[in-house]
């Protein structure tokens, strides 16, 4: 039996729209292992009920493109997948399933691909490299696809940082979250994007976090996505009002995520009341969870 675990990932971060992600400590947990004939997939945990236990499953699928780069056949299969990701919530449940899949299939075929194949084939597969680079690498990681191949550079995320993360009881679709962006954008705030994405690159390579509220500021995306839900809509709106700049979208939504590296910081206490208020005029209810980066990565455990 191969066990793999994945982080979490949280991609965009603010203005880093589809080049910047950071892995978290929050885990899917895949076991995988050779039976004679057919496939059984078993779902536990969070989400589970949503995800299918055929051959259309991410894990199974990205097990499929391994074996099938390697020239073998996939014969049975047992997959057991241990979710605490939720899905399609802004949090890269699909990246850590191409990304476990990929891996455990590495490791039943006794590792014929070494992880920079792996990363190819998982950004083949995903589309886009900002969620599965932090997924299989760790840490933060600045990247960029283009003329067929993924250019990118990780560095390890301070322990000094925490990450404040609300997971509305909504799932939202990445497609339907493209389908919210403008065709263009004004050039003004495509330069703004460029320097606040910049600056958030420095300060989490420099230690120096003391810019990260006007670096997170984000007006290519957000300003779209957020309309998508009425409570989105509003915490961005209240937040600026209040100067609450360290917060922003997660990947496509509806996850939020408040980034944080003081134990008392008043932008997350008014974080956590616009969220409350929510809750009180929409009656969506959210989950906190409070999570530190994770510089490891996928593991074979």
């Amino acid at each position: 039996m191969i066990r793999v675990n994945v982080p979490a990932t949280s991609a965009n971060m603010g203005p880093g729209f589809d080049c910047l992600g950071v892995a978290l400590g929050l885990y899917n947990r895949i076991e995988v292992d050779r039976r004679k004939e057919g496939l059984l997939i078993e779902n536990l945990g969070k989400d589970a009920e949503v995800l299918p236990v055929d051959e259309t499953h991410m894990v199974y699928q990205s097990m499929k493109r391994v074996y099938d780069e390697v020239g073998e056949p996939l014969k049975g299969l047992h997959i057991k997948v241990f979710n605490e990701i939720p899905v399609s919530r802004g949090l890269g449940s699909s990246a850590a399933c191409i990304v476990g899949g990929m891996m455990a299939a590495n490791e039943l075929l006794n590792q014929p691909l070494d992880r920079e194949k792996i990363l190819e084939l998982s950004v083949e597969v995903e589309g886009h490299p900002d969620n599965v680079t932090p997924a299989l690498l760790g840490g933060v990681v600045v990247s960029t696809k283009g003329d067929g191949k993924t250019a990118y550079l990780q560095f390890p995320i301070s322990p000094k940082l925490e990450w404040t993360i609300a997971v509305p009881n909504v799932s939202l679709s990445t497609k339907e979250a493209r389908l919210a962006l403008p065709k263009v954008v004004p050039f003004e705030n495509a330069v703004k994007n460029v320097g606040n994405a910049s600056l958030l690159v420095a300060s989490l390579l420099t230690e120096d976090f003391s810019v990260l509220n006007s670096a997170l500021r984000d007006c290519l995306h957000q300003p779209y996505r957020s309309k998508l839900l009425p409570e989105l809509d509003y915490i961005f709106t209240e937040a600026q009002k209040k100067q609450v700049n360290q917060l922003y979208l997660s990947g496509a939504g509806p996850t939020l995520a408040y980034l944080n590296w003081q134990e008392k910081d008043e932008g997350r206490e008014a974080f956590l009341r616009l969220l409350k208020k929510t809750t009180e005029i929409w009656g969506r209810k959210w989950d906190i969870l409070t999570l530190k980066g994770d510089n490891k990565g996928a593991e074979i455990m």
